[in-house]
């Protein structure tokens, strides 16, 4: 009997496994060859067919890395796999392996060849002397001092990357828009426009350089706006810092208060300052009798060997500013300019973080500087004022301050209020804030201002946030 049982044992699971469906091999096709610049994302589509149902994929990149955005739907016959691949910075084939696996544990695998190819360059040699448009996905290499002559507009569009070739004295690289012309560069907070120097291996749609370092200043020039707006100097119109007297285009200064030289959104300047001369060097942003028909938000500067922006005169507001590691002043005004600098950040100048100068001629101005965050740093001092300086000064909270640093409350014309500051642990107001500006500082713990700039206008498009420089604002 018990042989009798065996035997009928073995033959039903000999039935039930002879029984057993076999499921075919999973299928994956892959995507046609795509094209993709460095460093750039694309998405490739794989299709499937699973008889033994979905179970798993997995990747395997070269020259790039590669996400699965979309995978398929466990246990599915049939479907799509969406991977996101980004493009390495070297010129050359790629590939993409997917691997599909069914609940049979049966795999089965499918290569996506890509071409990887180089960013569009070109290469700027003469001036603009046309209406033209810088296009995204592109580099432009300015070769030398580049201006966009008078009644000529130069249109850059979001996500362009400018690059100063290396030079200095008469050689310095520097885009200037003259007075009469036009620069329409609006970038946005997804794909700001960057100016910086061939040395940086920066790509379209990247923040933060890759190679340099955000203390590494004097590489190239910088960007010069020249404009018809009042200035007091000793004449109605005078040669810009920075460009050598022999060239007219340098000229700046007029009689339009409401003069119009574009519109500058979301850019970064880094790397700048080029030395044409004994100290004359080349600011981050030079704003020469700009007026206030021009519109100017959403401004970085990195790293500039001088200031990072400096007003000459004019009337033109600027709102939304960072300025970091500049090697000489942060914010440098002079010639009576009549305008407004709402919410900024300094973060560690090497000189002032504030020199505001006053008239050079006869026309007296007031200007403003409101809503600012100052993190002093290794600045040598917090503000230096002319004894004819006419500037109001409101809104704005000083910290990381360190011996030797001072405001003092000199000039007539200078009006503040609404000040705070985090003091080091043992110091008093009157070191730092003397000749009676102690009066309009509060001190305020770490983290307890409640004065300064809207940080959060500076996030995701500025190398400062993104780097972290800005935690603990």
């Amino acid at each position: 009997m018990k042989r009798i049982l065996s035997f009928l044992l073995v033959a039903t699971l000999a039935f039930i496994i002879s029984c057993k469906k076999e499921y075919s091999l999973p299928a994956v096709k892959a995507p046609v060859n795509q094209t993709v610049e460095v460093g750039a994302d694309i998405d490739l589509t794989f299709s499937y067919t699973a008889e033994g149902g979905f179970n798993s994929s997995n990747l395997v990149t070269t020259n790039g890395t590669s996400v699965i955005k979309t995978d398929g739907m466990t246990g599915s016959a049939s479907g799509t796999i969406v991977v996101t691949f980004s493009a390495g910075n070297t010129e050359g084939a790629g590939s993409v392996v997917l691997t599909l696996s069914d609940q049979e544990s049966q795999s089965v695998s499918a290569t996506a060849v890509l071409d990887i190819v180089g960013v569009p360059t070109v290469s700027v040699t003469e001036n603009i002397s046309e209406n033209s448009k810088w296009e995204t996905g592109k580099i432009y290499i300015l070769e030398g001092r580049i201006t966009v002559v008078p009644g000529v507009t130069l249109t850059i569009q979001p996500g362009v990357i400018i690059k100063g070739r290396e030079g200095s004295g008469s050689n310095a690289t520097a885009l200037l828009i003259a007075r009469g012309a036009k620069l329409m560069a609006e970038g946005t907070a997804n794909s700001p426009i960057i100016f910086t120097s061939v040395a940086d291996q920066i790509l379209p749609g990247e923040i933060s350089s890759p190679n340099l370092e955000p203390t590494l200043n004097g590489l190239w020039g910088g960007l010069l706006i020249l404009g018809n707006a009042p200035i007091s100097a000793d004449a109605p119109s005078v040669g810009i810092e920075g460009i050598p007297p022999s060239d007219l285009n340098g000229l700046y200064g007029g009689t339009d208060p409401l003069d119009n030289s574009g519109s500058l959104k979301f850019i970064s300047i880094r790397h700048g300052g080029a030395n044409i001369g004994e100290g004359n060097e080349i600011n981050g942003l030079t704003l020469g009798g700009v007026g206030s028909g021009t519109l100017i938000e959403n401004i970085e500067v990195v790293s500039n060997q001088d200031d990072g922006i400096e007003f000459f005169g004019g009337t033109v507001n600027v709102r939304n500013v960072v300025i970091w590691n500049t090697g000489d002043d942060a914010i440098d005004t002079d010639q009576s300019w009549a305008g407004t600098l709402d919410n900024f950040i300094v973060v560690n100048p090497g000189d002032e973080c504030f020199e505001l100068d006053g008239a050079e001629g006869s026309m007296e101005a007031r200007h403003s500087i409101i809503n600012g965050t100052i993190n002093a740093g290794d600045a040598e001092g917090l503000a230096d004022l002319d004894d004819n300086s006419i500037v109001t000064m409101n809104n704005i909270y000083f910290f990381g301050l360190e011996a030797s640093q001072d405001f003092d409350l000199n000039p007539a014309g200078l009006t503040i209020s609404a000040m705070e500051a985090t003091l080091p642990d043992g110091a008093l107001i009157t070191d730092f804030f003397k000749g009676g500006s102690d009066a309009a500082v509060t001190i305020v713990a770490a983290g307890a201002r409640t004065v300064g700039a809207a940080v959060t206008d500076f996030q995701t498009w500025s190398w400062t946030s993104v780097s972290g420089a800005l935690t603990g604002f």
